[in-house]
């Protein structure tokens, strides 16, 4: 998929769906070979599907608007058909035209003359974009944003006063409904975060992890609103959590910071069910910098997750950050050479990762986890139900995170002290990679039982 405009990630076009359905059914639509005369010109995409009625449905998107229209039936928005189309756009699979088709044409000035009056002509033939036009587009997302967050604002007071206990109750139900509305507020971080809000109901301390999860979103809102009064990289930061897309042509387009990057951890995430989306993180150190970039990738359904970059190996490459304040996110630009071996990396004490980590969250108050080499040894939970914990040289220790159990780097380590690469996150420390030492000079990222 090339041209002017950018193809939206697959977890941008699944968080538009307005239900879990539509989403499992478009994926399986992207798949279809019932896709006829696609096409991509600057930031329209046009295609007909042949559905159940005698004629295919016609179905029309522009990026740059967020907009879609589709002849089906369906009241939902974004429909299956315009999410399929968006998805195909995602793998790669809608070719370039030369110019939108007459219908696409006259879709896109009726837009354009609308949103930006006739200087917004030119957009629809693939012009140069009225800078008016996109401020005006801009303004009116932000409204949208803006009304949504407001709305959040009043749900998240009501959760409060009714109790958290009567929130643990009514279950998934009025989460997911409330994510929904924020997904078409076009703010994506939010109802992200907001589908992370169940799993706080479990467990002895449940209403302490629920309460400050509110208080994070409401934050959030709260920040939002004095995004214009907020210091650059700060509002940057809020942007990325509320969702405002940044695209990869502009990150690429950053000043570059060219290192050797280890790489010394890795992670796939499974996500909600219903949308079959894992995240994988994988996690570079510069040798010379010491800077910690996260690369994200997602595969939806079977789709196979992006192994180009993978624990074990060191880069010399140039990385570029995505823009905000305490932002780990980077993409690899030019890489320049491969070597398949990592060197050591000094571990530090646990009093100074959690340090490390307030520090982070002064930056980013949303942020959920901090790359980090602690040097120690892990220690056997001592009574049924206890966990793990993982204790550096000085005595001072770190639970694992829920479920860990590391005999295999207790196998490795023989109880010595060790460099091990690993999350630091507000459950506890989660390792990922045992790091070169002494009695065992390989890079491993057997760590945990499975």
């Amino acid at each position: 998929m090339t041209g002017t405009g950018d193809a939206w990630p697959r977890e941008r076009v699944l968080g538009l769906a307005p239900d879990p359905a539509s989403a499992r059914v478009a994926d399986g639509l992207a798949a279809s070979a019932r896709w006829s005369d696609t096409g991509r010109h600057g930031d329209a995409l046009w295609g007909s599907f042949a559905g159940s009625g005698s004629r295919p449905y016609q179905v029309l998107v522009e990026l740059s608007g967020h907009a879609w229209s589709c002849s089906c039936p369906s009241r939902k928005q974004p429909c299956k058909h315009a999410l399929g189309l968006l998805l195909l756009g995602s793998d790669g699979r809608v070719a370039e035209a030369p110019a939108p088709p007459p219908p696409v044409r006259a879709w896109l000035a009726a837009r354009a003359e609308r949103d930006g009056g006739p200087d917004g002509l030119a957009r629809a033939g693939g012009g140069p974009a009225d800078p008016a036009a996109a401020a005006a587009r801009a303004a009116r997302r932000a409204e949208r944003v803006r009304l949504g967050l407001e709305e959040l604002d009043v749900w998240l007071c009501d959760q409060v006063r009714g109790g958290l206990a009567a929130l643990q109750r009514a279950g998934y139900a009025p989460v997911d409904q409330m994510a929904a509305r924020m997904v078409d507020a076009q703010a994506p971080g939010v109802a992200g975060l907001l589908r992370l809000l169940p799993a706080r109901f479990v467990g002895e301390d449940w209403p302490a992890r629920t309460l400050e999860h509110l208080a994070m979103l409401r934050l959030l809102v709260q920040a939002h609103r004095r995004l214009d009064e907020l210091p650059t990289d700060l509002a940057e930061t809020v942007r990325s959590r509320v969702g405002y897309p940044v695209s990869k042509d502009s990150v690429l387009a950053r000043p570059a910071v060219r290192d050797r990057w280890a790489v010394l951890g890795c992670l796939d995430v499974p996500g909600v069910p219903d949308l079959r989306l894992t995240t994988r993180r994988v996690w570079l150190r510069g040798e010379a910098t010491g800077r910690w970039v996260l690369l994200l990738s997602f595969a939806v359904g079977g789709a196979v997750l992006d192994g180009s970059v993978m624990p074990g190996v060191t880069l010399d490459a140039d990385v570029h950050l995505y823009p905000g304040a305490g932002q780990l996110r980077g993409l690899v630009g030019t890489e320049h050479s491969r070597t398949r071996a990592v060197g050591e990396v000094d571990g530090v004490s646990v009093t100074r990762a959690a340090a490390a980590f307030g520090d982070l969250l002064a930056a980013d108050p949303w942020a959920e986890r901090l790359p980090v080499v602690l040097r120690g040894a892990p220690v056997p939970p001592e009574r049924d139900g206890d966990r793990w914990r993982f204790r550096d040289v000085d005595g001072s220790a770190v639970p694992l995170v829920a479920g860990a159990e590391a005999w295999p780097l207790m196998a490795r380590s023989m109880g010595d002290p060790v460099e091990v690469m690993g999350e630091w996150t507000r459950e506890g420390f989660r390792p990922l990679g045992l790091l070169p030492h002494p009695l065992d000079p390989v890079f491993s990222t057997q760590v945990l039982t499975a």
